[in-house]
């Protein structure tokens, strides 16, 4: 089973994914700044990647990050099943 960490504030897409199946999560944003935090997780969705999610760019991770603004909780699903196999 996939573990999916949404941000907080996203409860229909995180409903919507534990409902498809997935393991769900939810995170803040003081627990994004905690370098080891993505570590248990397959993708991570979040509202906004404008806030450099704690120094990701400098970060060696290789999970997806799915920006959710402007998307259904369907979108998302689908951006996951995309980008994590």
């Amino acid at each position: 089973m996939k573990h999916i960490a949404v941000q907080e504030g996203l409860t229909p897409i995180a409903n919507y994914l534990l409902e498809s199946g997935y393991k769900v999560s939810e995170f803040s944003t003081r627990q994004k700044a905690n370098k080891d935090f993505l570590d248990g997780f397959d993708a991570i969705v979040l509202t906004g990647m404008d806030d450099n999610i704690m120094g990701i760019q400098t970060t060696n991770n290789n999970r997806p990050f799915i920006e959710a603004r402007g998307m259904t909780p369907e979108d998302v699903k689908i951006a996951i099943q995309q980008r994590i196999q």
